[in-house]
């Protein structure tokens, strides 16, 4: 490994001086991004469980309905 500058500005940023790399060395950032990444995928998990359920719920609501039409039907002789 190379060493390193820091970048001008940026207190957790250097740069590797033999592959010209911008390396964060700001490891709470890091650990915050990583954090704020598995919230977003949890979200989305959480929406597409939610939305699955839905789906399945109509579903079978769909199929209650058709079965009521079914005993109404025979009900009245149809």
């Amino acid at each position: 490994m190379g060493d390193f500058l820091k970048v001008e500005g940026h207190d957790g940023l250097v740069r590797d001086t033999h592959s010209k790399a911008i390396i964060n060395t700001n490891v709470g950032a890091y650990e915050a991004a990583i954090a704020r990444k598995n919230m977003v995928k949890r979200q989305k998990d959480d929406l597409r469980n939610a939305t699955r359920e839905i789906n399945t719920l109509k579903s079978e609501m769909h199929e209650i309905k058709g079965l009521l039409l079914q005993l109404v039907d025979k009900e009245n002789g149809r």
